[in-house]
């Protein structure tokens, strides 16, 4: 994983639903401010949902202060689109189904689900300043009250 104070290479490109609607940006466009990024595995399964609506619940905190606010999976757009809609996400759902974000952070574990072992994206948060910076990390998510860590977090920067 990446540490605190560290640049991450923001070159590379992600399709987002943003507003409604779908394109494919760099992700140095995502930083016109500074950046919260919750990266998780997957619309519509328990956990995500608690980590997604705990934003969904706070986006306007998020916004007040500053901060972009990007969920990022390996859910296709249209899913996303479809998961806006289902919650009432207005922040920015961005697809990445080769873990190019997991990648620039290098946040990719190993894992294992029904006895198979395989590499995913870590269920983490970071904090991002507009030139790359990663500013805070939070390594391992507490579903139900991730705004609220996110929140104590950029308080504390």
């Amino acid at each position: 994983m990446i540490e605190t104070g560290k640049k991450i290479d923001t070159n590379f490109s992600l399709n987002i639903i943003q507003n409604g609607e779908e394109k494919e940006v760099k992700f140095s466009e995502l930083l016109n401010r500074p950046a919260v990024v919750s990266v998780y595995m997957r619309n519509n399964t328990s956990g995500c949902d608690k980590q997604n609506n705990s934003l969904a619940e706070n986006q306007q905190w998020f916004d007040n202060k500053g901060y972009n606010l990007i969920a990022i999976s390996k859910d296709t757009c249209g899913s996303h689109k479809n998961y806006a809609d289902k919650f009432g996400i207005n922040y920015i759902l961005a697809s990445d189904p080769d873990y190019l974000f997991s990648k620039a952070t290098d946040s990719v574990v190993e894992k294992k689900m029904y006895g198979k072992t395989f590499d995913a994206p870590s269920r983490s948060a970071f904090v991002i300043d507009t030139d790359g910076t990663v500013l805070g990390i939070i390594e391992k998510i507490d579903t139900q009250n991730h705004a609220g860590e996110l929140k104590k977090m950029i308080e504390s920067l």
